[in-house]
């Protein structure tokens, strides 16, 4: 079911700062900024020969980043993104084995405008993982 790992998400108090130190002290390409409303955040992509790492940052204080950055102030990561061929086929399946779908259960678009889902950390051994359809 799972493909390859799409993205590892971190979460930053400042994404200028970040995207700086991405940038000009590791040599990374980094993407534009790219702003969420409907997952309450602000990303950008550090481009890598074989994945990306997404750096997140709260938009709004309603976002879920918001509360993550009040229990780890310096950032950390966040969630791990899979890609899976078939988003609903993957959800069913994971639901149908006991796994908890966060929010109401139906995709949402993601930052690269495919379906996304997340899965509760705690079936998952402490992790959020994201699902992304290619």
């Amino acid at each position: 079911m799972l493909g390859r790992v799409n993205h590892v998400a971190i979460a930053v108090p400042d994404l200028v700062a970040a995207v700086a130190s991405y940038r000009d002290t590791l040599g990374a390409t980094v993407s534009a900024p790219q702003a969420l409303p409907e997952h309450g955040v602000t990303v950008v992509f550090v481009e890598l020969p074989n994945t990306k790492v997404e750096l997140l940052e709260a938009l709004g204080d309603g976002s879920p980043i918001a509360a993550f950055l009040e229990k780890n102030p310096s950032g950390g990561m966040h969630h791990i993104c899979y890609e899976v061929a078939d988003i609903i086929v993957a959800r069913d399946r994971l639901v149908q084995a006991g796994a908890r779908v966060l929010g109401n259960g139906e995709p949402k678009v993601g930052a690269h405008g495919k379906p996304v889902l997340f899965l509760h950390p705690k079936d998952f051994f402490g992790t959020l993982i994201e699902l992304e359809q290619v």
